[in-house]
């Protein structure tokens, strides 16, 4: 079952303190703001709902823009009692999803690695149980090679954008759908696309 926190997605009556009515009166006044690279709302819902409903608590995020999703993604690791690395390789939009984490009052609860995650991804050591990757589409296949021995069993990489016409997609989905070790469902919530993969 989802936990949904918004309405229009049927409002839970069990978040209410302090920090949940901070992050959700973010997320309300910036929600039509979200335009450089974030995803959209409705995924930011699905990824929360993924973290809370599997409790997740070593979660990376590949491509941190300015901060939608990594919101979501903290959000629900402070329930979870865990935490989030989030890379990024601009350092403008590095530097306002850190002002945007603040202003949400998540700050606390991730690790920001700014750089060209073709590399920081390699280096990091893991474990993860949830990946989330939104960064270039034609890495994604190496990005989950190169995560892959460092997620846990029954975790999950998800990847965006898998509905649209983008290059690399493609690729990806052929690539993933081939491997043994994962099962991937598609979430269709928005007409971007989530890939989620479970390891085994």
């Amino acid at each position: 079952m989802l936990v949904s926190v918004f309405p229009g997605a049927g409002l839970a009556q069990d978040s209410g303190s302090a920090l949940d009515q901070r992050v959700r009166a973010f997320l309300e006044s910036h929600r039509n703001e979200w335009h450089d690279l974030n995803v959209p709302f409705e995924d930011g819902q699905v990824l929360y709902d993924l973290i809370i409903r599997n409790k997740y608590r070593s979660a990376l995020e590949i491509g941190t823009s300015t901060g939608h999703s990594t919101i979501w993604i903290a959000w629900a690791l402070s329930k979870t009692g865990g935490r989030l690395t989030t890379l990024e390789i601009d350092p403008e939009r590095q530097k306002q999803a850190i002002e945007n984490l603040e202003a949400a009052g998540l700050r606390d609860f991730v690790d920001f690695k700014l750089g060209d995650a073709h590399q920081l991804v390699k280096e990091l050591e893991g474990p993860f149980d949830f990946v989330f990757s939104d960064a270039d589409k034609t890495w994604y296949i190496q990005y989950f090679k190169d995560i892959d021995p460092k997620l846990k069993s029954g975790g999950r990489f998800a990847a965006h954008n898998v509905l649209q016409d983008i290059s690399g997609i493609r690729e990806y989905m052929e690539f993933i759908q081939q491997q043994p070790g994962y099962e991937t469902t598609v979430d269709r919530t928005s007409n971007s696309g989530i890939a989620i993969s479970l390891k085994k």
